[in-house]
């Protein structure tokens, strides 16, 4: 179908979760789901910045329906806790799984003892998604709709290949580590998809890549993208895009109508551009059984969950 990020499918009486919901692509993520009707969930670690990031939208959104949940992607407590608010919501319908803490220290740990972006940016959404899997299956299913998780790559993962077989083996470079564990990712997320559809669920899981969104080209917004917020220099400015289009394939994939699970959304021009469907990695979408159970069954542990949802063999 054509897509119009300007013009969204209407979303009221949806409830749609958004991670790192106060700056970047996030916000601005929250904001459009807003504007089309959304009840949206703003999640992130400070309440200070959540507040901020309600009166941002509701500057521009004024009959906005918000609510807020404190998560800390780095600390498994936080994680039950606020997972535990989220199933207490009379429905949900879909999750942007897209914040975490962009430290790159190789020392960097989680409250868990985990490196702090394999640990933030994958084993967190895998415990997420494990304790909010049955309110969202429950939900669609009272309501005869499709829930919606929808995870947050890179395009990093196609330009650099790294092995999965000892997901605790981080690499020493910053780029590494998050292309490690964004590549972890959509293994994941395109399995989830498979395992929910073998079990009939109704629950599609989408990957995204935003592409690359730069400060420079970001619209203002009051204490979100402003002079008092800090400001990040990015040498692919020239052929960037701004963060609130960057939000754009996170937005398609919630709101699309034609969207079933499986799909990855990233912007046309590949760092920038309307979000189309692409074809994904055959290595992330479709590697060996073998490889699939393995990353699985990593982070599984990684998380301390089961995840289980049943699979028609």
């Amino acid at each position: 179908m054509d897509w119009n990020p300007g013009s969204l499918p209407a979303q009221s009486g949806r409830t749609i979760i958004v991670t790192g919901a106060t700056a970047g692509i996030g916000y601005f993520a929250a904001e459009q789901l807003a504007s089309a009707g959304a009840e949206v969930v703003l999640a992130s670690r400070s309440s200070a910045k959540l507040r901020t990031a309600q009166e941002a939208i509701r500057a521009r959104v004024p009959d906005a329906h918000l609510r807020s949940v404190v998560i800390e992607l780095g600390s498994f407590a936080a994680i039950d806790e606020a997972a535990a608010q989220l199933a207490e919501l009379p429905h949900l319908d879909g999750i942007l799984l897209n914040g975490a803490p962009m430290s790159f220290s190789a020392r960097a740990r989680t409250e868990d003892g985990l490196p702090m972006v394999l640990g933030a940016h994958t084993v967190a959404n895998v415990r997420l998604v494990a304790r909010i899997l049955p309110s969202m299956i429950a939900s669609a299913s009272r309501r005869d709709t499709v829930g919606r998780i929808v995870h947050t790559s890179t395009g990093f993962v196609s330009r650099f290949r790294y092995g999965l077989d000892d997901l605790g083996k981080v690499p020493w470079t910053g780029v590494g580590a998050y292309t490690k564990a964004k590549t972890a990712t959509e293994v994941f997320a395109f399995e989830l998809d498979r395992r929910l559809k073998a079990a009939g669920a109704p629950v599609a899981s989408i990957v995204v890549r935003p592409g690359v969104g730069v400060d420079a080209k970001t619209p203002q917004r009051p204490g979100i993208r402003d002079a008092t917020t800090p400001y990040r220099r990015n040498p692919y400015t020239p052929w960037a895009q701004g963060k609130d289009q960057a939000a754009w394939p996170a937005v398609r994939a919630l709101t699309d109508p034609d969207v079933h699970g499986g799909e990855l959304f990233a912007p046309a021009e590949g760092l920038r551009g309307e979000p189309v469907p692409l074809p994904p990695l055959d290595r992330t979408a479709h590697p060996s059984a073998a490889e699939v159970e393995r990353v699985w069954r990593q982070l599984e542990e990684l998380a301390a969950v089961q995840l289980s949802v049943p699979v028609a063999r």
